[in-house]
C-alpha cells in the first residue's frame, strides 16, 4: 500500500479497530478520551476533514502514522507495516442520548482475553465495578457485526454464549442461556442481570452462595427444577412491573424465597443502588474537615 494511501485511512476507524470510541462528537471533531495517557476529561480531537488529530493535554498531533507511532510506540516504518495490514472499518454513528442499536443479525466472537481497554475500564468505574471484581468473571470480548469489529465486556453463559456490554450497547452473542456458579452450598442467590451480581459481589466479596443469573426474565422458566433444592432462596430482580411480575412467578415456584429488592427499593436495580451509594461515599471523603481548637 502507498504511503498517500495509508494516510487516507480514517484515523476514527482506525480507533474504533484499536477500541477507543468517541466522547462527544461535534459536527468533523471526534472528541476522546486521549488513548495515549490517563484523563477525566476528553481532550483528544480528530478533525475528519483533515483526517488529523491532535492531543491538547501532550500538544502530540498528526496524521495516522504519527497517531500509530505515538499509540504502539514504534517507529515510522513499523507504523506503515502495521497500517498496510491493517483492516478497514465502516464508519459508525453513535448515539450519545442512550445505547447504540445492533443488528439483529448474527454476532461472531472473535477472541476473548483479560479486561484491559481503557474504554471498557471506564465503563465498569462509571458503574462502581472493582476491576478485580470484573475480571474474576468477565472477559474482555472482541466480535463482529456485519463486517464490523467491536469491544465489550463479556459474560459468559452456560451455553457457551456471552451477555456483551459496553457504554453504548447491551446485547448477547448466541445462544442464549441463564449462567450458574456453584459454590456446593443449599443457599441460593437470583440475579436478573451480570452488572447486578458483579454489584453484589462487589458489595459482598466473601459472599459464598449458588447464584444464577438470568441473563433474561424470558428464562425463568428453566431455573424452576434448579431452586427447588435449595433450602434459602433470595430474587435480585428489577424494580419496575417485569420484575415484579417474575418475583410473583417465583414466589409460586419457591414459597420461601425473599425479595431481595427491598434493599434497593428506591432504586430501578442493584448496580444503581451501588453507584448512588458509590456517589455519596465520595461526596462525604471530600467534605472539609473542621479543625477544634482551643480559642484565645
Amino acid at each position: 500500500m502507498e504511503i498517500q494511501n495509508i494516510k487516507q485511512i480514517s484515523i476514527t476507524d482506525y480507533l474504533q479497530q484499536q477500541g477507543y470510541a468517541p466522547a462527544r462528537v461535534q459536527g468533523i471533531h471526534y472528541w476522546y478520551y486521549s488513548p495515549l495517557r490517563n484523563e477525566s476529561t476528553p481532550s483528544f480531537k480528530v478533525n475528519t476533514e483533515r483526517n488529523q488529530w491532535y492531543d491538547f493535554g501532550s500538544g502530540e498531533h498528526g496524521d495516522i502514522i504519527d497517531l500509530v507511532c505515538a499509540l504502539h510506540r514504534c517507529t515510522i516504518s513499523e507504523a506503515i507495516r502495521l497500517l498496510s495490514g491493517a483492516k478497514q472499518v465502516a464508519h459508525q454513528e453513535f448515539s450519545f442520548g442512550g445505547e447504540r442499536k445492533i443488528s439483529e443479525r448474527k454476532l461472531e466472537i472473535l477472541s476473548a482475553q483479560p479486561l484491559s481497554n481503557p474504554y471498557l475500564l471506564r465503563y465498569l468505574a462509571a458503574r462502581s465495578i472493582p476491576l478485580p471484581v470484573a475480571s474474576a468473571y468477565c472477559s474482555e470480548v472482541l466480535f463482529q457485526n456485519m463486517n464490523r469489529t467491536y469491544y465489550a465486556i463479556g459474560f459468559a453463559n452456560d451455553a457457551l454464549g456471552w451477555e456483551i456490554r459496553n457504554m453504548y450497547f447491551k446485547g448477547c452473542i448466541a445462544p442464549k442461556a441463564i449462567t450458574t456458579i456453584s459454590k456446593a452450598t443449599d443457599v441460593l442467590q437470583i440475579f436478573e442481570g451480570f452488572m447486578d451480581f458483579l454489584s453484589w459481589q462487589t458489595l459482598n466479596p466473601s459472599s459464598t452462595c449458588d447464584t444464577i443469573v438470568l441473563n433474561s426474565l424470558a428464562l425463568l422458566p428453566r431455573i424452576q427444577e434448579k431452586i427447588k433444592s435449595y433450602k434459602q432462596v433470595e430474587g435480585f430482580l428489577d424494580n419496575d412491573d417485569a420484575g415484579r411480575k417474575s418475583f410473583a412467578v417465583l414466589k409460586q415456584i419457591c414459597p420461601q424465597i425473599v425479595d431481595g429488592s427491598t434493599r434497593y427499593q428506591e432504586h430501578k436495580d442493584l448496580n444503581e443502588w451501588l453507584v448512588a451509594q458509590s456517589k455519596i461515599k465520595e461526596k462525604q471523603v471530600l467534605l472539609p474537615t473542621t479543625k477544634r481548637g482551643i480559642r484565645r
